[in-house]
Parts: structure tokens; C-alpha cells; sequence
């Protein structure tokens, strides 16, 4: 189906577009027909998910492709637990799809609502010091590249290309399946609890280490840290999950309407900040839970918000957190949004903000209504004198010359998309900044 172009926002508000036109495909060959129709008329064509990156990595100047119809299972292969998926399914689909054949993503973001080849083309991650993002586990692609074709990348076909198919940026061609790599399913034991952050920040390597899937929030004016510790189990094991008003309380009315309306009185008087994040650290994360894998994995998000996030090198992680925490004293800025640290394994993946290297992550938010400017440009600051790299779908200002070198594949990549892209159908003016024209 096509229609007219109306105008196209991200969830988070901080990008818009007005495509000349939409097209609806249910195929991967509607996909290549609107391909080639693009490039006969020379506009640029992009795919486009959940529209929850913050930057501009999705936005579509000419042609919009609206991949939620492109969705579901194309097959599994159950002998080597390797699941091939349209590109257009949402995370929060995929569970539903393997449970049949005893299977699970490996690991998870904190949201589900990305379609898997949103999340893999951004490098969505989520925590745990032995475990990959979601783009390392996939083992499989295929694209419709700018003539139309079809590219697969697999263990016996243009093998060598994966590392940088599995996130590409939606720079190399359109997505349209992709096979990732699973593990028999399991269920988690969470233990989510306010600490004392000296403690915490005191144990940080040994529970990076110790523990599956580690992270913590800190509210910036307090001295509580809000940590998150899930111990994967085996699918048989005892399940006591939250029951459906715990969780509603929790995620829904707490963390939506309650934190809304803390945010809210926050940007109206910023001298409430500080005691509203105290009291949060006291209403909020104090619970234990066992439940499968993706019902822990990710929560529900519906308060808007604006998004920075840097990987640094895993030794770094600590003092990069510390001049976070000392430059918002030093300003004097009233931050209502508690600052996020998780951490991922090194991996293989060309642009992966982890490749070569265990990598821990900060993540720096404002609400949706506040200018995060002055915010953001200190913390970009401070991640880069710590050989920091962005998140590709969070807000950051860095251009091609300055990524070249923070990724040793930067330039391989970017040949790449000469050969497979040379009159950047796939353009837009994020991928023209981070990539070069």
C-alpha cells in the first residue's frame, strides 16, 4: 500500500520528517519493487521501525517504508537454535514467536517496542559483562541493496560481510530478514533494591563481574544508587513473578504517571529536583522477582525523554561516572532523570560501540520538555577525553571525522557502502554527517 507522505516524528519528539510518500510492504519482493522505484526517480528511500532512536539515524527524506507488515517468523532451524525473522517484528513479538520451540534471545534491552532490525542497525544493547548487544547475535542477513537484488550474508554466503550487515545503519540497503542466534530458554531472578552509591560505585568491578546482568540508575542530588542484578535459571526453575497490579503499579503508575508528573513540577520549579529524586529513590526499585527472561529484560516506558549515551572502555567506566556526577555539581543544573550505567562484552560488529573491546555504558537523560543542551554537550565532553563512542540511535554531535578514529573498521565500512551504495539511495542527513556525503 502507498499514500501520500503526512509528517513522520520519532517517539522521543527530537526528529521529524515529511517523506513524499509511504509505502506499506508485505513482501520482501513489494520491498525491492519500491527500491528500484526510488532510485528511477532518484529519491532516497528509508526503512523505518518504532521510530525510537533519538537521533536522526531513521529519518526518511524521500520515501518512507513502513516495515510493520514485514513481520513474523521465516523459519527455524531447531537443531542449531537459529531463528530467521522479517525485518519489521518488534522485539516484544519475538518471545511469543520462539516459546513453541524452547528458544530465547540471548540478552535484551530495557525496551522491547524496536522492531529487531531498528535494534540491530543502532547497536541496541542491553547489560552484562559477558553478553553481546542484540547485533552480536545475529548470524544471518539479508538486504535489498540500492539496485534491487537481494544480498545474503551467511555462513556460506558473503560470510565476510556480517560484522558489518548486523549493524549497519541502514546505510548498506533495506533489511528485510534477519537470523539471529538463540539459546534454550530461561527465566531470570531479579533483585532490584536502593544501595548506598559509595558502596556500590566501592563493589562495582567485582559485581560487573560476579553477577549475570548488573546495572544501576543514580539519581543525580542523592546518595542512593537503584541497582538491577538478574541470575539467569533454567526454564524449569520455581517462577514468582510480579503479579499484574505490582507491575502496573510499578511501571505504570509510578514510573508513568507519577514520574510525568515529577518531571512536570521539575521543569516549572527546578528547586523541587532534588528533593522529588529523593523521594524517588524511596518509592521506586525495591522489589525481587523470578519470571521469563524478556518479562525482566524489558519494561514498559511511557514517559517521554530525551537520550545520550556513550560506551567507554570498561576500565574507564568508573571515572567516567565520577566526572559526570562532579560536573552536575559543579554547574549547579537541577537533573530530574537518574543517570543509567550498564556494561556488554566485546564484540565483533564493525561500527558496535563495543567492537574490540568490554565495554561499560553511560546513559544521560532529560525530559522531553527541557533543553538537555548544555547537559548532553558536558557529558559528550567527558566521554571523550575517556575514548568514549556514541550510541548511533541516542543523541550525540560527533561528525565522520571524529568516529574514523574510534572504530579500527571505520573505513572498511564505509568502502563497503561506496560499493554497495555509490549514489547514496539510502541517505539522509544523520547517516551524511556520521558517515561523510
Amino acid at each position: 500500500m502507498t499514500r501520500p507522505g503526512g509528517v513522520w516524528r520519532n517517539w522521543a519528539r527530537t526528529e521529524s520528517a515529511r517523506p513524499q510518500r509511504v509505502e506499506y510492504p508485505r513482501t520482501v519482493a513489494a520491498v525491492q519493487r519500491a527500491v528500484v522505484a526510488a532510485a528511477a526517480q532518484r529519491l532516497p528511500i528509508k526503512a523505518v521501525g518504532a521510530g525510537h532512536s533519538f537521533s536522526g539515524i531513521a529519518v526518511p527524506p524521500g520515501v518512507l517504508l513502513e516495515l510493520t507488515d514485514l513481520s513474523g517468523l521465516v523459519s527455524v532451524d531447531v537443531e542449531r537454535s537459529r531463528v530467521t525473522l522479517l525485518a519489521g517484528t518488534r522485539l516484544h513479538r519475538v518471545p511469543g514467536l520462539l516459546a513453541r520451540y524452547g528458544l530465547a534471545m540471548e540478552n535484551l534491552g530495557d525496551i522491547d517496542q524496536q522492531s529487531i532490525a531498528g535494534a540491530i542497525s543502532t547497536g541496541t544493547h542491553g547489560t552484562g559483562a559477558r553478553f553481546g548487544g542484540i547485533a552480536a547475535q545475529v548470524v544471518g542477513a539479508t538486504l535489498v541493496t540500492a539496485t534491487g537484488d537481494l544480498l545474503r550474508v551467511e555462513d556460506e554466503e558473503n560470510a565476510e560481510l556480517l560484522p558489518a550487515v548486523a549493524l549497519g545503519l541502514g546505510a548498506l540497503g533495506i533489511l528485510v530478514e534477519v537470523t539471529l542466534q538463540c539459546v534454550p530458554a530461561f527465566v531470570l531472578q531479579a533483585v532490584e533494591r536502593p544501595e548506598p552509591l559509595d558502596g556500590v560505585l566501592g563493589e562495582l568491578a567485582d559485581r560487573i563481574a560476579g553477577d549475570d546482568h548488573f546495572e544501576f540508575y543514580w539519581f543525580p542530588h542523592t546518595e542512593r544508587a537503584m541497582t538491577k542484578t538478574n541470575t539467569r535459571l533454567p526454564e524449569s526453575a520455581p517462577r514468582q513473578p510480579l503479579s499484574p497490579v505490582r507491575r502496573w503499579v510499578d511501571e505504570t503508575l509510578v514510573g508513568g504517571g507519577v514520574h510525568d508528573l515529577a518531571c512536570a513540577a521539575g521543569t516549572v520549579l527546578p528547586t523541587l529536583v532534588p528533593p522529588i529524586n529523593r523521594l524517588s529513590t524511596r518509592i521506586w526499585g525495591d522489589r525481587e522477582f523470578t519470571d521469563a527472561s524478556d518479562r525482566v529484560f524489558a519494561t514498559h516506558r511511557s514517559v517521554r525523554f530525551r537520550e545520550m549515551e556513550y560506551a567507554v572502555p570498561i576500565e574507564h567506566l568508573r571515572p567516567a561516572f565520577d566526572a559526570v556526577r562532579a560536573v552536575i555539581d559543579e554547574r549547579g543544573w537541577r537533573i530530574g532523570w537518574p543517570i543509567e550505567v550498564r556494561v556488554a562484552a566485546a564484540d565483533d560488529r564493525w561500527l558496535s560501540t563495543a567492537h574490540g573491546r568490554h565495554s561499560g555504558y553511560i546513559a544521560v537523560h532529560r525530559y522531553w520538555r527541557q533543553d538537555p543542551g548544555e547537559y548532553f554537550e558536558a557529558v559528550e565532553e567527558i566521554m571523550l577525553r575517556l575514548d568514549g563512542r556514541p550510541h548511533w540511535g541516542k543523541m550525540h554531535t560527533l561528525d565522520a571525522a571524529a568516529l574514523r578514529s574510534r572504530y579500527p573498521r571505520f573505513d572498511d565500512f564505509v568502502a563497503l557502502r561506496d560499493r554497495l551504495d555509490p549514489d547514496r539511495l539510502f541517505r539522509n542527513r544523520y547517516l551524511e554527517r556520521v558517515l561523510g556525503g
